[in-house]
């Protein structure tokens, strides 16, 4: 049995299936680069595959009086339909709607990339008769994404986090006033310490070119006088081409945005182009010279990861170090308040203690004053009793 193990083991081992060198070919690795090259290059494509396959969140608020055209011109910019099922109120049902908040969201897919979009829309807003409060749900709303979120970041689960804070808010201006109401000038002064504000002009076709600059001058000029702070674009570095700097010089150059929102597709010359038709001709949406629809949607798609990075640095950190300085005072309780009322009482004695004294030394003076009195009517007693013996 032995022999018969041990001749097995000859021929395997003469056949060359476990030869010594088809083991070692089979471990070796060889390095596909040239010599000198280490491979942390790649980085940026570990971080690109990742991204992908974990997807993006972004989340847009748009505020606006009704009748602007905020779902028209969001389902024109992301090419879909967020709002099937809508139901417009009549104009007896607006005059008791109070200010609501929708939030809808979709995943959009583009060349493998998925993206989570939600929409928060705020319907009712600036249609009652007193909007002087209109939009403190709109606050509320985005202190409580700020609260889930600062909660589930203090939580022990903190891989699956989902961001529903918003990002981005356009704010429709409507195109028939000459400036900013001082609804839109309360409100944004409300909201630009907690979320990025775009000014955006609608219905920009019921305009002529020469009043869309015109407003756009009114409303810029009416924005830093009452010192609203609205989203601004950051520079472009030195190393970047001159046509991405050109394309972001035109964008800044065309806040706040005049666009045009379609869903109908129109022929025109031979060809279906997204737009509205007039008798006088076309409005084509995509079109630069016609309105800056495009420029916007440029804007929100190169910039949204910086609409993301300001929206976490600078708008969620101001309230993260507000909520952890109120709950700082919280914790301190009645030890607070005892060691308070210790102060105060210290302060108390220390006041009561600088009276004492103030009147221990009064009362010294008095006496000071009262013995002179006395030495000096005790001095003219005296001459007086001189003058009177030598007369005498």
């Amino acid at each position: 049995m032995a022999d018969h193990r041990q001749s097995a083991r000859e021929a395997i081992r003469t056949s060359g299936f476990f030869s010594d060198d088809r083991i070692a070919s089979s471990k070796q690795f060889v390095n596909p680069e040239q010599p000198g090259y280490v491979g942390f290059a790649n980085l940026p494509n570990q971080v690109h595959r990742k991204s992908v396959k974990k997807g993006f969140e972004f989340t847009l608020m748009v505020v606006g009086e009704s009748g602007l055209g905020k779902s028209t011109l969001i389902n024109s910019l992301f090419l879909t339909d967020l709002y099937p099922e809508r139901e417009i109120p009549g104009a007896a049902e607006k005059i008791e709607q109070t200010v609501k908040i929708d939030a809808s969201t979709v995943e959009i897919e583009e060349r493998g990339v998925k993206l989570r979009l939600t929409v928060v829309d705020t319907p009712g807003y600036g249609d009652a008769i007193n909007s002087k409060d209109c939009f403190k749900p709109i606050l509320s709303y985005i202190d409580d994404q700020f609260e889930r979120y600062f909660h589930d970041e203090s939580g022990l689960n903190r891989r699956n986090i989902v961001d529903n804070r918003v990002h981005c808010c356009f704010y429709f201006i409507s195109p028939y006033g000459h400036g900013l109401k001082p609804l839109d000038v309360e409100f944004m002064k409300a909201l630009h310490h907690k979320v990025n504000i775009v000014p955006v002009i609608a219905k920009a076709d019921t305009l002529t070119p020469k009043e869309v600059r015109a407003l756009k001058a009114r409303i810029l000029e009416e924005i830093a006088q009452h010192g609203i702070k609205i989203y601004q674009m950051p520079d472009c570095d030195s190393d970047e081409d001159e046509d991405f700097k050109e394309q972001c010089r035109l964008l800044k150059a065309a806040v706040p945005f005049a666009v045009v929102g379609s869903n109908q597709m129109i022929e025109v010359k031979g060809k279906k182009v997204r737009g509205r038709l007039y008798p006088w001709g076309v409005v084509e949406v995509e079109n630069p010279e016609h309105c800056d629809f495009i420029k916007l949607r440029t804007m929100l798609i190169t910039h949204m990861q910086d609409l993301q990075e300001v929206t976490q640095d600078v708008h969620y950190e101001n309230y993260r170090s507000e909520k952890l300085a109120i709950n700082k005072r919280r914790a301190g309780g009645p030890a607070a308040v005892s060691a308070a009322k210790e102060g105060q009482g210290e302060e108390k004695d220390k006041i009561l203690l600088e009276k004492e004294q103030e009147l221990q030394r009064m009362q010294e003076m008095l006496a000071r004053l009262q013995q002179q009195m006395q030495q000096q009517q005790t001095t003219q007693v005296a001459g007086a009793n001189n003058v009177q013996s030598h007369h005498v």
